[in-house]
């Protein structure tokens, strides 16, 4: 089907409109710049295939972007599939041992603590089943090899069980925000990518409605977003969204460069029905090893940006962090305060060798350094330990260094 707008360019006057209803999309924390998009982009999941081209009235971009923000699915259930292609080598037995080493490094040494699943979906393939009952009553369960991750947010609390190593993660907030806070860890769904994408539409974006999609049954729109500059790693993202709730069924963003998407998450079932009140409920099993998260109450991090301006301070760096520039262009800089990351030679052994395949040696007015590349998110490491990265090309990171 033939896009509904022709022009895939945004007018001033429209990005106005964009972005205040991107501002009433907003439920979720904004990440800092692309540092946000990189972290969205951990624990993803892969494509789903459209069964169907449906004829739908026309809906303008500004008028679909509206629907997502009034969109307010209060009860629901269903499978998502998600893939992640960050275009990192093969890890073999390092990924293990960099997973366990995660765990063990937390502090609560858990494997329950969604903090350390984190690690595990950086890449592959995922099926993870959600169900929500209003914003006090959430269950993700992250289905693997004849085990199982479930995460569940009922009021006050978060339970965290893998059933692997027959562990339980449990934390309490004193307001349900606190818990939601927590318990938004987890693998995010469609409707969660979505949002954080629309946070970054202004006037760096083109944005337009292109043709239907059928999604797990339901009928929806297609919300493309396309960076207008050529700096930015990100080709575009396909929001398929809904046509009776304006609920975001399947998120997919494809690299500049080409190729598979880095990340395509859908639904591949979905139900609006109320869930059993039992699926919220968690009772231990016999013999688990609980972990009490001694953390902040409120479940939120140090640094949030809650009560000062977003990302300073996020415990990254003794000087904080800055953004340098706007958009999706963004680039995120921080400095370690110690010395850069050594070669692969220096470390040695098969972590040594993963460094030196992630890293390409550069050079410019700010010294020498290591540009670590992925599909989707760069960083230039400087020999000094100066950080600068965004969804950009190594080109951006070197001219950011320089001027920096």
């Amino acid at each position: 089907m033939a896009p509904y707008e022709s022009d895939d360019s945004t007018s001033a006057d429209e990005a106005d409109d964009l972005r205040a209803g991107r501002r009433k999309a907003a439920r979720y924390v904004v990440p800092v710049a692309v540092v946000g998009v990189a972290a969205a982009t951990i624990g993803l999941v892969p494509a789903l295939a459209d069964s169907g081209d449906p004829n739908l009235p026309k809906i303008s971009a500004q008028q679909l972007i509206e629907k997502i923000a009034k969109s307010d699915v209060q009860q629901m259930s269903g499978t998502v599939k998600i893939s992640t292609d960050l275009g990192l080598p093969d890890l073999g037995g390092l990924e293990s041992s960099l997973t366990s080493g995660a765990t063990r490094g937390s502090g609560d040494g858990s494997s329950a603590d969604p903090s350390a699943k984190l690690t595990e979906l950086a890449t592959g393939t995922h099926t993870v089943r959600v169900a929500a009952d209003g914003p006090d009553r959430q269950k993700l369960s992250l289905l693997e090899n004849a085990a199982e991750y479930s995460l569940i947010h009922n009021g006050k609390d978060v339970w965290g069980y893998d059933s692997r190593s027959n562990s339980v993660y449990h934390s309490t907030a004193h307001d349900s925000a606190g818990a939601r806070k927590k318990q938004e860890q987890a693998p995010a769904t469609p409707d969660q990518l979505a949002k954080d994408a629309l946070k970054a539409v202004d006037d760096t974006t083109s944005v337009s409605v292109q043709g239907t999609a059928q999604v797990a049954g339901r009928d929806a729109y297609r919300l493309v977003i396309k960076p207008k500059d050529a700096g930015s790693t990100v080709g575009q993202i396909t929001v398929a969204v809904d046509s009776k709730t304006g609920l975001p069924l399947k998120f997919t963003l494809t690299p500049a460069s080409g190729g598979a998407a880095v990340i395509d998450a859908g639904f591949t079932q979905i139900s609006f029905a109320k869930p059993a009140a039992s699926t919220f409920d968690f009772k231990t099993p016999k013999g688990a090893k609980v972990t009490e998260d001694k953390g902040h109450d409120d479940g939120a991090p140090k640094g949030d940006g809650r009560n000062g301006a977003p990302g300073k301070d996020l415990g990254m760096g003794p000087d904080g962090m800055n953004v340098i520039g706007k958009g999706w262009d963004s680039i995120a800089t921080f400095d370690t305060g110690g010395k850069g990351v050594p070669s692969g030679s220096e470390v040695g052994g098969q972590f040594g060798g993963f460094l030196d395949s992630l890293g390409d040696k550069v050079t410019g007015k700010f010294g020498s350094g290591t540009v670590f590349k992925t599909r989707l998110i760069n960083a230039l490491i400087t020999d000094d330990g100066k950080v600068y990265v965004g969804a950009v090309d190594k080109g951006a990171l070197v001219k950011a260094a320089n001027a920096g």
